[in-house]
């Protein structure tokens, strides 16, 4: 749809970044990760005991996994980049 407003066909070979630089539109993968890790930094500034940091910190898989590539949980991405540490990093607001 964005590139017939923009008069512009695939056979251009214009890359996606042109057009988002072009049309002015955020990424969607950048605003779902920011907002992801904007949400996990508030979970863990929480000090109360509510179920959120609970449910971060949670294993639920016991016993053996089935053949294939394992599931990821929520917190995979963050430990990948963060580190193992990265609760004691999102308390820093600025970071």
């Amino acid at each position: 749809m964005t590139r017939a407003i923009l008069g512009v066909s695939l056979r251009d070979q214009i890359r996606n970044e042109e057009i988002r630089r072009r049309t002015r539109v955020t990424d969607i993968a950048q605003q779902v990760a920011k907002l992801k890790w904007q949400w996990a930094g508030h979970i863990a500034r929480r000090t109360d005991a509510r179920w959120g940091l609970k449910v971060l910190a949670w294993r639920p898989r016991t016993g053996k996994r089935s053949v294939g590539r394992p599931p990821t949980r929520w917190t995979d991405d963050i430990r990948r980049v963060a580190g193992s540490r990265w609760r004691q990093a999102a308390q820093d607001r600025v970071l």
